[in-house]
């Protein structure tokens, strides 16, 4: 059993904030922001190191994507907050002067993994003041200049609501949006206007969206969950299968976690600790093929796999070679997950007849 470790070991949220207050004080604008900078790559780069050697010594899937989460947050609350309350303090603001950092995407879920992008929505009431456009600007070079790969979007509330009801993609973003800093009830405001406005009636429509999306990802990806270099993120089995139960779920029931599902009676135990299991399990190896290959790779080539195998701890048995056995141990997780859906579908089925 692998120790968990402690949170300020990946990131001393104080420390850093400190430091970029003591530096925001110090002559020179350029000089400011460079050493901001320095001191953000610093604390960013302490923390990958320590999240590393956690997955080397064999951390679990979720402790993983919970530290790399962790430490994203961190890093942008604070930079967020130097530039909003610093560099660019605005003593008196008024209402129109608002601005909410949103994580969206894989990061709204809060699964990040070692080379994740970071999706970013930056809502702001009505239209976006001087002051604010200074804020986002300075977020979004700083996060670049750390070699961050960030997606991005600066909109009002309206234009969020008006776009969501026309792309499913964006509504899907809005549906996995997590708050992060900055004014709080702007989030809330975009959140329960989306639940009253955007979801009641639509829900038959984005159901069938997901699984037509789905469906036409495995063709593209190959439509078999035992291809020779299987896609972990978007193939057949893949951790995008479970994204796409999720947010099937969350958008009919409201759900924050899956396992909420077993309270409405939708999931068993055991269905929901498969789920898990699953989950973690494709978590981890996101997180050493990433790692090992150096960029954002979902795909488990020929090349990779035995150093995957070895980064997992397989070592040959019974005449199986530890790749053998960790690509057997892969296939039987991205089966369990292709059984997901039917039991999912089923039991949505059966309670729609219900209701």
């Amino acid at each position: 059993m692998v120790k968990a470790g402690r949170q300020s070991d990946i990131l001393d949220r104080a420390a850093l904030d400190a430091a970029l207050a003591a530096s925001a004080w110090r002559p020179g604008e350029g000089g400011t922001r460079a050493e901001a900078l320095a001191l953000c790559k610093g604390f960013l780069a302490r923390g990958r190191a320590e999240l590393e050697s956690r997955l080397d010594a064999g951390a679990r899937g979720g402790a993983l994507v919970a530290g790399y989460t962790f430490l994203t947050d961190g890093i942008l609350h604070a930079v967020y907050d130097h530039a909003a309350s610093r560099i660019f303090a605005e003593p008196n603001p008024t209402s129109g002067a608002r601005l909410s950092l949103i994580a969206v995407g894989g990061y709204g879920r809060a699964e990040l993994s070692p080379h994740s992008d970071i999706d970013l929505l930056f809502l702001h009431p009505w239209k976006l003041t001087a002051r604010n456009e200074q804020v986002v600007e300075y977020v979004l070079y700083m996060l670049w200049d750390m070699g961050l790969k960030v997606g991005q979007a600066t909109r009002s509330l309206a234009d969020c609501l008006a776009r969501a009801r026309a792309d499913m993609t964006i509504r899907t973003g809005l549906l996995e949006s997590r708050y992060l800093c900055g004014d709080e009830a702007l989030f809330r405001d975009l959140r329960r206007r989306f639940r009253d406005e955007i979801v009641p009636g639509s829900e038959g429509e984005f159901v069938a969206a997901k699984l037509a999306e789905r469906d036409a990802r495995h063709q593209r990806t190959g439509d078999s969950r035992y291809l020779l270099e299987p896609n972990i993120k978007d193939g057949k089995g893949g951790l995008r299968d479970l994204h796409t139960l999720f947010w099937i779920a969350k958008y009919l029931y409201r759900v924050d976690r899956f396992a909420d599902l077993i309270e409405r009676g939708l999931l068993t135990h055991k269905e929901q600790v498969r789920f898990a299991r699953a989950e973690g399990f494709l978590w981890k190896v996101r997180a050493h093929l990433h790692l090992a290959a150096g960029r954002a790779e979902d795909r488990l080539t020929f090349d990779l796999q035995p150093e995957i195998a070895h980064r997992m701890g397989y070592g040959a048995r019974d005449g199986n070679l530890a790749v053998e056995r960790f690509m057997k141990h892969y296939f039987l997780v991205a089966k369990s997950v292709g059984e997901l859906p039917r039991v999912l579908c089923a039991s949505l089925e059966a309670d729609h007849l219900d209701s």
